[in-house]
């Protein structure tokens, strides 16, 4: 047999491709629950005059048409016990359709939850985990359904969902006490399937469950053998960041490389390995310089501060040799300076932890800033303010009054945490929580997050770089190197506008300066004219410093529009960029690049909604689908290209929104606005110090302090439950003005 895999069909009738062994020949035979299309579904549309009472019996077990075999059961000719001569139930059948209500009715009327049948011999637990369908799993789970009990061909329940790679199952079998690494009849693992499989969430989830990156299956193949098999680089970064063995031998002597050679992955192998700071031969790559070894125990907070610091050093390079040579040899010259310096950069990366390969991921951009602030208020110390202090006594005072507010909320919106969603205490509160949320049918992407394993609150969002959730999450800002959440987004807010401000004011103060000392300046240079080759010859260095200081004014000044219009309806980035209202219709669909070049460093946008009424559905009728809804993708034209290229495209169309605001459907309006004035009080108003810490997650809203880590209702089924007097599952409550910061 082949090592290719054969992909699995969208109901999963299809066979699993068995892992095989170091001679290429299968070690497993394949999970699967029929030979026919459609899994253990035999078609079943003959003609009703043609229909025997052992196929209608299965049918409306198929269909989930309980009246009808409620009708059936009290003619005494049936009854929920009932299989066929395979040892198929009715409940078999309710299962694998997610007839939850069916379900329910036959369990109610004594059926086997851990009958066998099939082909496969397997429980109707096993058949709903064929079809991802988990909130019928966990509803037999609650029933009796044994977890560990295995088919024909030694796969438990976890096995078969690995297979699926549906992440919300995998959670709920794990919290049911399930041991992460059960073996198959192989010796296989979940995580080996997972990795053979190319299901990189799983094995990121397998890996904190805590499975073992070493074990090894019956022919001595270890997880990342069987990833090198499938070839996905995902699987192999995580498999290596958690420690799995790069020179483990097979059965056969067959290492990592080996496997990769001979399965055609070695590309991709060697690019993991790279991504993870190893050599092609597996080696650790270490920077080798004298005292490195002391300055690299902390990898991470090396790093961190060469990231940081570096930019100090090409910025002061490239200023000096653009103002100190002709500006047809200063420019060039200081361009391919910055350029060679960040070229070191780039190799330094190569040794970087592996979440740090990327510029965007490390602190460049925010010391890129923070160089910029240094050396401004330098030049300002050092040379303007003294010669224009007599002269502009009141703009120096205003100007050192806003470096000073900007450097502040600079620092805190980098240092104080942004509002992470606080993760809970232990399993046992992990699994209460997942079964409140099973039973408000909200066990989905939008209400629960793997990666922390905890209740997403409203308006909050996880971010991959910071690996937490944040509560009224705005957006991640590569400028500060952190997330801009409930608690420093006011911090931001007057950030910018401390640097708006202060921007101007040096303009004016260095007009001033240049009038000052210009005068005595020669007026000859090589282009320019006398007048302003006075100003280059005074001091080539503040012009050319003030000119960087000033261009600055462009993202800035984007960026506190989008920001302002957003606070006034009560809006967050995130929630700007896609398109959510909260379930009350999708509004505009604004672009995801406020952030391109001035906030998230993306230019690519999203279009799905994640708005969230908190209404569950109808708890008869449960979903019919896992989580992850497929958004269709729309061929934008040259000028909506072009917006996104250059990062302006949210500010485009927040302009646009804003002018035609009064135009939009009601039922559009974000459920969270309080109108114009009351948005811009809650922000303003706000009883958190604008010095200081604010506590974790508290702000006002609607003129109420209350909790956003805790908030799961929107203000009006809030101001529902509180008319009706009821508590509400997962009911929000403000938090009392008392308990504030």
């Amino acid at each position: 047999m082949s090592h290719a895999d054969t992909k699995s069909s969208a109901n999963g009738s299809a066979q699993h491709n068995p892992p095989m062994g170091p001679n290429g020949k299968t070690t497993a035979a394949a999970p699967k629950l029929s030979d026919e299309e459609n899994v253990e579904l035999a078609s079943m549309h003959q003609n009703d005059a043609e229909t025997s009472p052992e196929e209608d019996i299965m049918q409306l077990a198929r269909l989930g048409d309980i009246q009808s075999m409620e009708k059936l059961f009290e003619s005494g000719k049936f009854d929920a016990s009932y299989c066929d001569h395979e040892g198929i139930t009715p409940l078999h059948w309710a299962a694998i359709n997610n007839q939850y209500g069916m379900c329910q009715f036959l369990l109610k009327e004594g059926a086997d939850v851990n009958k066998k049948g099939g082909e496969s011999v397997a429980t109707p637990a096993m058949w709903a985990a064929q079809r991802c369908h988990y909130y019928t799993v966990n509803l037999l789970l609650q029933h009796g359904a044994d977890p560990l009990v295995t088919d024909v061909q030694g796969y438990n329940i976890l096995h078969l969902a690995t297979f699926e790679g549906n992440i919300f199952l995998l959670v709920l079998l794990l919290h049911q006490g399930i041991n992460v690494d059960v073996p198959d009849s192989h010796g296989h693992t979940a995580l080996m399937w997972a990795a053979y499989k190319g299901f990189p969430t799983c094995v990121d989830l397998f890996l904190r469950w805590g499975a073992d990156v070493h074990a090894t299956d019956e022919t001595g193949f270890t997880a990342l053998h069987w990833a090198l098999v499938k070839g996905s680089q995902g699987c192999m970064q995580k498999l290596l960041e958690y420690g799995a063995d790069r020179f483990a031998e097979t059965s056969t002597g067959k290492t990592p490389a080996i496997t990769a050679e001979e399965m055609k992955t070695e590309r991709i192998w060697h690019r993991a390995l790279k991504e993870c700071g190893y050599d092609e031969d597996g080696k650790s790559r270490n920077l080798e310089f004298p005292g490195s070894a002391w300055l690299m125990k902390d990898k991470r907070k090396f790093m961190t501060k060469f990231f940081f610091l570096w930019p100090f050093f090409i910025l002061w390079v490239m200023i000096i040799l653009a103002s100190h040579m002709v500006v047809y040899a200063g420019i060039p010259l200081a361009l391919f300076a910055g350029y060679s310096l960040q070229w070191v950069a780039q190799q330094v990366m190569d040794y970087a932890p592996s979440d740090m390969r990327h510029m965007h991921k490390t602190p460049w951009l925010a010391g890129i800033f923070a160089a910029t602030l240094f050396w401004v208020g330098v030049n300002w110390v050092t040379t303007i303010l003294p010669w224009t202090f007599s002269s502009y006594p009141i703009s120096n005072l205003a100007f050192g009054i806003a470096y000073t507010l900007c450097g502040y909320f600079y620092f805190c919106t980098m240092v104080y945490e942004p509002g992470f969603v606080p993760k809970l205490g232990g399993l046992t509160q992990q699994k209460e929580m997942i079964d409140e949320l099973l039973s408000l049918w909200k066990f989905d992407d939008q209400n629960f997050c793997v990666p922390c394993m905890v209740r997403m609150p409203l308006r909050s969002k996880h971010c991959k770089r910071c690996n937490r959730c944040v509560a009224k999450h705005d957006h991640h800002c590569p400028w500060v190197y952190n997330c801009v959440g409930i608690n420093n987004h006011r911090h931001f807010f007057l950030y910018l506008v401390s640097l708006e401000i202060g921007v101007f004011i040096l303009v004016r103060l260095a007009i001033g300066y240049f009038e000052i000392v210009s005068t005595s300046a020669p007026d000859e240079c090589n282009i320019l004219a006398p007048g302003l080759c006075k100003v280059v010859n005074a001091d080539p260095y503040t012009l050319v410093l003030t000119i960087w200081a000033t261009l600055q004014l462009t993202w800035v000044t984007m960026l506190m529009f989008v920001q302002l219009i957003q606070i006034s309806r009560a809006m967050t980035t995130w929630e700007n960029m896609r398109g959510a209202h909260h379930g009350h219709g999708h509004g505009s669909k604004a672009s995801e690049a406020i952030t391109s070049a001035l906030t998230t460093g993306t230019t690519s946008r999203a279009g799905a909604q994640i708005g969230n009424t908190g209404l569950g559905p109808d708890p008869a009728l449960p979903p019919t689908h896992a989580p992850g809804h497929h958004h269709p993708h729309h061929k934008a034209g040259c000028f909506a290209q072009w917006k996104k290229i250059l990062g302006v495209d949210t500010f485009v169309d927040t302009a646009k929104e804003a002018y035609g605001g009064k135009n939009r459907p009601r039922a559009a309006r974000n459920p969270f606005s309080n109108g114009c004035i009351g948005n811009c009080k809650d922000f303003w108003c706000d009883p958190a110090p604008v010095f200081g810490k604010r506590e974790n997650g508290t702000a006002m809203l609607r003129g109420q302090v209350v909790d956003y880590t805790a908030m799961y209702e929107t203000p009006r089924l809030m101001s529902a439950t509180r008319r009706r007097g009821g508590d509400g599952a997962g009911a929000y409550e403000a938090v009392g003005n008392d308990d504030s910061v």
